[in-house]
């Protein structure tokens, strides 16, 4: 089974671009319309659409933590710091999750990249 994966507006163009030639499904936030949504809101329209979040915002892991500690489930996030990881890593871990992983393997967790 795979995972769809829905990215905030932090994500650079060149990671989808990425994931999509790989063949990676993949919605930017931009193209469903939530650009200007809270973190909060962001990972509730996510879930809903039984999407994974792709994030480099910092602040979406303080979101996650509340969720966790409150019982609150969501559909899982994946973070990278944009100064810890490339492109190329990125676009090379996402696809793999992407194609290897099942949606509950991602639910209610925060995992990070890049993997070891």
């Amino acid at each position: 089974m795979t995972i769809k994966l829905y990215m905030d507006v932090h994500v650079p163009d060149a990671i989808t671009i990425g994931l999509r030639l790989r063949g990676v499904d993949v919605l930017t936030a931009q193209e469903d319309g939530t650009r200007r949504l809270s973190d909060a809101m962001l990972l509730d329209r996510a879930t809903a659409l039984d999407r994974v979040l792709f994030s480099q915002d910092e602040d979406l892991l303080r979101e996650a933590a509340q969720r966790q500690q409150r019982g609150v489930p969501f559909a899982g996030i994946i973070y990278a710091h944009q100064q810890k990881v490339t492109i190329g890593q990125c676009v090379r871990d996402l696809e793999l999750l992407a194609h290897a992983a099942a949606p509950e393997d991602f639910a209610n967790r925060v995992e990070y990249l890049p993997l070891r």
